[in-house]
């Protein structure tokens, strides 16, 4: 097995197999993205989190694969899950449907080529020009190019095209597809051209509805595909599924012990940790759409070893379609995926942001850090982690919503929030001397539905008078994330009635208990809680307020050190001048319970864990076009899937973001916070309805949002990679090629006349030698003059990024 399995290292990155005479056989790199339908292939994906490593093992199969390869297949994928000690999540990926996981591997898209092993089919080596095919290039987000027939017939009007002949790749674009598919499929033509032409292949460009505009393009596939004889059709819709049905979840017990499978429902949504059991496996099926399979630690080996087959005949006794995207999961090595669908997901040992720890049992002591402001501004990653821009200390303004319009609220005041009101919190910081916003909405409890409109509409006019700068913050009341808690000090205080308004009639009820929450000045918050003897808590510190008797803070033993601390500031605001008695729990005054009304049960448990939710962040692309609610995930996500035209949002559990990009339309911006109440409302893990919900607009995303994204780069929007743009990367599309037709193979090959280098370099265009395409000057230099001008070969330039491509043009006076 150790031979077998020899390619597998521990760097991050992809390794791919394929069935060949029932082997495993491994694929070259460069034909990564490209699956035979004959075949099947195995996909081993190494992640570092953290100090470890995490696994995503995939088993591929073709359509029209054998018994005997997708039988192989499947061992080798348990054998390989034994070998990595029964940590990698499993997956059954079936051609044409496959996970969100596996399509976000090939960001370029992945290519179904007909034929397989049988066949004598091989993977593509570089440089080889004997190719003719035709790609039907599907998908906006993650595409996939399938092979169809060389025919006229296989086009239709709402798709995209690669007549792939080898020297020329020629893009058709349909008259209905879009700027992002248009988009995507020039990324595949340019894939290939790189990947498995080593750069020396032209794209041409055709736009389907101005056909007449390219006609030396046309005419290569005219030659190639002869006359088209009959009209284009529509193409066919995409296959989506919607969140409701996604929502949909049952948990099955699966049980062999009398020789015959049997299913036992468990539970349906909502769903909790607790009830899988470690000696046990479970199927949890996601409305048909998705089949997890969770394999407890002690359950017995030929339990853990069936749960793949027992998913399939799950899927066949329900008449779900074989193509059924199945994951198997491991007791302690669950998925991202798997884990957002239980309500809470908690991790034994795991360490909370900087400085917080959850611990169950006696284990190992985990190191506490103190939080560190001064990394949010250098590291984007610890913002986002700690849901912190900065540290609190910038600039504050408030204002009430009164008789609909704004009213400031007087600085002695800040940190007073009524839920009888609506409040907007303008947050101005410095980020490298530029002035930065965060525009905070906050809503009571019992405002009316008048005001809860008013302050959405003056959010928006404040949000127009800063030039659409600030980032949007909508807060329900009690949900106050933790970079609001620290704008106010430790001395935030929210009442549960009443308002803040000059001349209120409503009198101060003479005893008012609140709640204190925090252990330092970024996370505390005092919440006013019935003033009953079962609204305490041995846990936390409470503060009671009564008109004749002064402030009693009230320790219980659960508490901290610093929560009293803490609490003896927030004392110091809501009890002013008043005299203040501290009481531990269990020696409380009669006086003390006569105010709450009498002695009363109340929660006095030892302290519970602090509860660590472990959920990755995810990023979705959301569209409520067709009428129904469709979230489309983006799995491996980098800063490129934010899409222009798009509305996305990044889920990161205990607050939602939702990007809109400059092309966004104006329903989609419109409907921006229904998009997202409709997410968290239709979410298969039961989601808070209240969970805050960020609104970020393209260009200005603070660092509580780019921190989600590796290796973000500010200076993308100014730069961009647009369709336009991408056609000007590419030269003149639709200029003329001479094509020769021999044996059914098309030869094409631009000649570019050689010139001086003085007659080049740093020349404006009408300083150029008659003939010379601007924006391909350094295609007219001779091979070592380019050599001497860029340090490299022009083979070498041409596999490097565009956009290295292009800074170096610029940097050499080639641009």
């Amino acid at each position: 097995m150790e031979y077998t399995f020899r390619a597998i290292t521990h760097s991050p990155g992809i390794i791919i197999w394929r069935i060949e005479k029932l082997e495993l056989v491994q694929v070259p790199k460069k034909a990564f993205g490209s699956f035979y339908d004959g075949d099947c292939y195995i996909l081993l994906s190494t992640q570092k989190v953290s100090s470890s490593l995490s696994y995503d093992l995939h088993y591929w199969i073709g359509s029209q694969s054998s018994q005997d390869e997708q039988g192989a297949a499947a061992v080798y994928t348990i054998q390989m899950d034994e070998f990595l000690g029964s940590t990698p999540v499993q997956h059954r990926e079936v051609q044409n449907h496959e996970s969100d996981a596996f399509r976000g591997y090939f960001k370029q898209g992945i290519i179904y080529k007909k034929g397989g092993v049988a066949s004598g089919m091989r993977h593509t080596e570089t440089n080889t020009y004997d190719v003719k095919r035709l790609l039907h290039v599907k998908g906006k987000k993650r595409v996939i190019g399938t092979e169809v027939e060389m025919s006229w017939m296989s086009f239709n009007l709402g798709d995209v095209f690669l007549l792939d002949i080898g020297k020329i790749i020629v893009q058709w674009n349909g008259p209905n597809s879009n700027k992002q598919e248009k988009l995507k499929g020039m990324l595949l033509a340019k894939d290939i051209r790189d990947r498995e032409r080593g750069g020396r292949a032209e794209i041409k460009l055709i736009e389907g509805e101005a056909e007449s505009n390219s006609p030396q393009n046309m005419d290569i596939l005219n030659n190639v595909l002869g006359e088209r004889t009959s009209q284009l059709t529509d193409g066919p819709s995409d296959e989506i599924t919607d969140q409701k049905q996604k929502a949909k979840l049952t948990l099955y017990h699966v049980s062999d012990a009398d020789g015959q499978m049997k299913v036992t429902e468990v539970a349906s949504r909502p769903l909790v940790q607790d009830l899988l059991n470690h000696d046990d496996c479970y199927l949890l099926d996601q409305g048909g759409a998705k089949i997890f399979v969770w394999k407890g630690k002690k359950a017995n080996k030929a339990e853990r070893q069936a749960a793949m087959a027992r998913a399939l005949e799950f899927i066949k006794v329900k008449n779900y379609p074989t193509t059924t995207n199945v994951e198997t999961v491991n007791d302690g090595a669950e998925s991202a995926l798997f884990k957002q669908l239980f309500q809470r997901w908690t991790v034994k040992d795991q360490t909370q942001g900087l400085g917080k720890g959850y611990t169950r049992g006696k284990v190992a002591h985990v190191t506490q850090e103190k939080f560190d402001a001064s990394l949010m501004h250098v590291m984007p990653e610890v913002a986002a982690q700690e849901r912190m821009v900065d540290n609190g200390t910038g600039q504050v303004e408030v204002w009430r919503v009164e008789n609909l319009e704004l009213v400031p609220v007087d600085p002695q005041r800040h940190g007073y929030f009524y839920g009888g009101d609506c409040y907007l919190i303008l947050y101005t910081y410095l980020v490298n001397n530029k002035q930065c916003y965060l525009l905070y909405i906050w809503q009571g409890r019992h405002a009316t539905n008048d005001e809860l409109a008013a302050s959405a509409f003056q959010a928006v006019d404040l949000d127009q008078k800063y030039g659409g700068q600030p980032v949007q913050v909508r807060i329900t009341m009690g949900k106050e994330p933790r970079h609001f808690m620290a704008i106010f000090k430790g001395k935030l205080v929210i009442f549960e009635g009443g308002t803040s308004r000059n001349g209120t009639s409503d009198p101060e009820p003479p005893t008012r208990l609140f709640q204190v929450h925090g252990s330092d000045p970024s996370n505390t918050k005092a919440i006013e809680v019935p003033a009953l003897a079962t609204s305490l808590n041995s846990n936390d510190v409470f503060l009671l307020k009564s008109q004749e008797s002064g402030i009693f803070l009230w320790c219980g033993k659960g508490s901290s050190g610093d929560e009293r601390a803490m609490a003896k500031e927030v004392s110091s605001v809501i009890g002013l001048s008043c005299s203040e008695e501290i009481v531990a729990e269990g020696q409380e005054p009669i006086e003390f319970w006569e105010l709450l009304g009498g002695k009363a049960p109340y929660a006095s448990d030892k302290r519970l864990q602090q509860m660590v939710l472990d959920h990755q962040p995810r990023l979705f692309e959301c569209s409520n076009k067709t009428g129904r609610f469709i979230v489309t995930e983006v799995t491996q996500f980098t800063q490129d899937d934010l899409n222009e035209a798009d509305v996305m949002l990044l889920d990161t559990w205990d607050q939602v973001f939702l990007w809109t990009g400059d092309e966004a339309n104006e329903v989609e911006r419109k409907e921006a916070v229904l998009t997202s109440q409709e997410y968290l409302h239709t979410h298969p893990g039961n989601r808070d309805p209240d969970t805050p919900i960020i609104l970020v607009k393209q260009g200005f995303e603070p660092p509580t949002f780019t921190g989600w994204f590796t290796a973000w780069d500010p200076s993308k929007w100014s730069g961009g990679n647009s369709y336009e743009e991408m056609k000007k990367q590419l030269g003149d599309v639709v200029s003329p090629v001479h094509v020769t037709i021999e044996q059914n193979f098309v030869e094409s090959e631009k000649n570019y006349p050689s010139f001086p280098l003085e007659a080049l370099v740093n020349k404006l265009p009408n300083e150029l030698p008659e003939g010379v395409d601007t924006t391909q000057k350094e295609k007219y230099l001779s091979d070592s003059d380019f050599r001497d001008v860029f340090g490299i070969t022009k083979d070498d330039f041409v596999g490097l990024q565009p956009w290295k491509q292009l800074n170096m043009k610029k940097e050499k006076g080639m641009f």
